[in-house]
């Protein structure tokens, strides 16, 4: 085995290290990170949750003493800065005597930006960076949209029939698709810092945005709950509705705008709901201005469970990054039945917003179709 491939095989197993942190370091990073002192893996970590050690000192407390002369391998450039609940991790990789760090990526945040690298040169180790990149930047994918744009990666989920219909004409929708398809979509919902929904969606169906146990209603236990997001420009949630309660577990926010009465906000703030008020966009909330409002409040990642009418808002506005389409073998048919898009209708087909690295599993007897936007 030569250098190249030697360093292609650490780096896979740091990747897979991080990957296990997926659920539980929003919005930080997943990272992942081996000492290999002769060939041979010394220490090994990943960074476990938001908070707690990064992945590098981990895996140097493993190695002790056996990474003096070793190389490093880390998903993500080491961070040299203070401003987090954490030490800064270049100082300790200095201090181990690490000889050599193989970094996959620089970390885009304007705290890093390359000054872990610089540091680490300057002080004699040798720092090599792109060994695996592109697949560093995939598990990071939304950590470094947050980062670069200041706004939540979005995800727009949907259940639908095959001529894409979400709901009859009198907005029955449950269920279009099966158990199977259903607890997947639990599975999603746990890795999202938020899940939003438009005010009509709660007022018919009064869901409980939620991650539960295998798609039924006892919430699931062990993980951070996802905050709840309600787009009600005018405040028509009802003060007992299911995506108010249970606030100590899933807090919610209700994006609102100056249509809403003072009265009602101050009694919703009583309650611990976060009621938000934003610029309008017509009558509704400016999406935008609230995504970037999210991204401020430390929020990475956004699953948006709407109507045709929201979905149809968000994809107009270049705001989905990702679509997660949950569709039965089935067909509704009808003009008053609910589609997955609704709003204006294009007029040609260059306003067609292609889809890309699709990717297609079964569920069940239903199929996942998941694609960028």
């Amino acid at each position: 085995m030569n250098d190249v491939e030697q360093d292609v095989l650490f780096m896979q197993q740091a990747l897979r290290l991080g990957a296990r942190g997926r659920t539980t370091v929003r919005p930080n990073p997943m990272v992942g990170a081996v000492v290999v002192a002769r060939g041979t893996v010394v220490g090994s970590g990943y960074h476990k949750r938001a908070g707690g050690p990064h992945a590098e000192i981990m895996a140097l407390r493993q190695a002790r003493t056996r990474s003096r002369g070793a190389t490093l391998y880390t998903t993500l450039e080491p961070c040299c800065h203070t401003e987090k609940r954490t030490p800064p991790c270049v100082p300790a990789i200095i201090e181990s005597g690490v000889r050599r760090v193989v970094v996959a990526m620089r970390d885009p945040n304007p705290h890093v930006a390359g000054r872990g690298i610089r540091r680490l040169r300057r002080a004699g180790v040798t720092v090599d960076v792109g060994c695996l990149g592109k697949e560093a930047a995939t598990l990071n994918e939304v950590y470094l949209h947050w980062i670069t744009t200041g706004r939540p990666f979005v995800v727009l989920k949907a259940a639908m029939t095959l001529d894409g219909k979400i709901a009859t004409a009198t907005g029955e929708s449950q269920w279009i698709t099966g158990a199977k398809a259903r607890a997947h979509v639990h599975q999603l919902r746990s890795r999202v810092d938020v899940i939003a929904a438009g005010v009509e969606t709660v007022l018919k169906d009064d869901p409980q945005l939620t991650v539960r146990v295998s798609g039924g209603t006892r919430p699931a236990t062990g993980i951070r709950q996802p905050a709840r997001l309600v787009f009600d420009s005018r405040l028509r949630t009802p003060f007992g509705a299911r995506v108010l309660q249970g606030l100590d577990q899933a807090p919610t926010i209700l994006a609102s705008t100056n249509l809403a009465g003072t009265r009602k906000i101050e009694r919703l703030r009583k309650m611990g709901v976060q009621v938000l008020v934003f610029p309008r966009k017509g009558t509704r909330v400016a999406l935008d201005r609230c995504l970037h409002a999210l991204g401020s409040m430390g929020f990475s990642s956004l699953l948006v469970e709407g109507g045709g009418e929201l979905n149809g808002a968000f994809l107009r506005e270049g705001l989905v990054n990702r679509v997660c389409l949950y569709v039965a073998p089935a067909l509704l048919g009808g003009q008053r039945t609910k589609g997955l898009l609704s709003g204006r209708s294009p007029r040609r087909l260059a306003e067609i917003m292609p889809v890309s690295n699709l990717q297609i599993e079964s569920l069940g007897g239903d199929v996942l179709i998941t694609g960028d936007v």
